[in-house]
């Protein structure tokens, strides 16, 4: 279920009047008398239950991090940890080990954590018995292989290579 974007009265019409909600006071305001077809009116209703408001969609408290120094005392059963946008590579990289050796969720761990890049040379499977490596022959060297077969007729010509031959 997503939530209302309960957006100020008229900020869709005037460039003036920011999205930021405001409660509507007009005499003929529509969103005030809550007419059909208009925006919704922010109620007591519309609110998150107090369990879960504020956590992270995981269920879990979300912890901005900017230093090694601030995972002390956190836990991975309780805490997501999101790694500031203030932090550089250098000590980005060092963090994510942390992190992830004590086994955190990461809310923002960037593209390239996904995937990381190894230097080692991928390790290759053993390669199958020559049976299964070895390449079918193109058609061109089955035609060369049968016009050097000594038995003629071995090998099956289509009705269209037949027409052309009597030609």
């Amino acid at each position: 279920m997503s939530k209302h974007a309960f957006n100020r009265q008229e900020s869709w019409r005037y460039k003036r009047v920011k999205p930021a909600w405001r409660r509507a006071r007009g005499v003929t305001s529509k969103i005030r008398k809550e007419e059909a077809g208009w925006p919704p009116k922010v109620k007591v209703g519309y609110g998150t239950a107090a369990a879960t408001r504020g956590l992270h969609p995981r269920g879990l408290q979300e912890r901005l991090i900017h230093r090694l120094s601030e995972l002390e005392g956190l836990d991975p059963k309780i805490h997501i940890i999101r790694i500031s946008a203030r932090v550089g590579e250098r000590k980005r990289l060092p963090l994510l080990e942390e992190i992830r050796h004590r086994n955190f969720h990461i809310a923002n761990p960037g593209k390239q954590e996904e995937k990381p890049v190894t230097t080692e040379e991928p390790i290759t499977e053993e390669a199958p018995s020559s049976e299964q490596t070895q390449i079918p022959p193109t058609p061109s060297e089955t035609e060369e292989a049968a016009e050097e077969d000594p038995q003629p007729g071995t090998m099956k010509e289509s009705p269209k290579d037949e027409a052309n031959e009597e030609e």
